[in-house]
């Protein structure tokens, strides 16, 4: 056990870096669920339950705008797409762990624990206790995604509006997906999406989101596909 405590320490340091910018993000969207009209109660849950920090900010302000039930339901579909790549990148690293390993790290896999996870998949391959190291990048973000949420609720109609906390998920991602760009395909995808976020920042209820991810997704897949 030894052994596996000290990589679930070593995935914990690892995630330390992208967990300044989490901090910050998790407390806006505790204060924008309340403002969106979100109970305290199911505020805190749907960090708890649905743990995806994204959709739970895009789900808060769609609340708010009253958009129709179904938008939100196809945009946090979109949005949640990426996890389904997270997990076929991971799966020929995971193939050989137990079920309750599986279900447990797929609960923990998000952007921030995949990007620490699959760069040290990438360069050390599988070895006996490196699911650990997940576990400990996975875990926390958990444990700092609760907090802060909790914070957020509590105190964020009192924090200062002059705060510069929108930047915090921004550099966050920033700081996450760089480092992966490696493959013209990934940087095509990147650069792609970004565009059509921003050309189409002012569609309402969010779908610039959607059609940004679809148009990432199509030519990084496009590209890979003609390797």
């Amino acid at each position: 056990m030894s052994e596996a405590r000290k990589a679930f320490w070593e995935g914990v340091r690892a995630e330390l870096p992208l967990l300044i910018g989490v901090f910050p993000f998790g407390m806006i969207y505790g204060a924008l669920a309340l403002n969106a009209g979100l109970t305290t109660f199911a505020s805190q849950m749907m960090s708890s339950i649905v743990f995806a920090g994204s959709s739970q900010f895009v789900t808060a302000q769609l609340v708010h705008e009253s958009a129709p039930g179904f938008v939100i339901v196809l945009t946090i579909g979109v949005v949640n797409l990426r996890h389904m790549l997270y997990s076929a990148s991971l799966a020929p690293y995971l193939k050989d762990l137990s079920l309750k390993w599986k279900a447990l790290l797929s609960y923990l896999l998000t952007d921030e624990a995949y990007a620490p996870g699959i760069l040290k998949y990438e360069k050390e391959g599988i070895t006996p206790f490196s699911h650990w190291f997940l576990l400990g990048a996975g875990f926390s973000l958990w444990f700092t995604w609760q907090t802060s949420t909790a914070l957020g609720i509590f105190i964020g109609a009192e924090m200062p509006k002059d705060w510069p906390l929108d930047f915090a998920l921004p550099l966050t991602f920033i700081a996450m997906v760089v480092p992966v760009l490696k493959k013209q395909p990934m940087i095509a995808a990147a650069l792609s999406a970004g565009v059509v976020a921003l050309l189409a920042y002012h569609l309402p209820f969010k779908l610039g989101l959607i059609l940004a991810a679809l148009i990432g997704i199509t030519v990084g897949t496009g590209l890979e596909g003609k390797k």
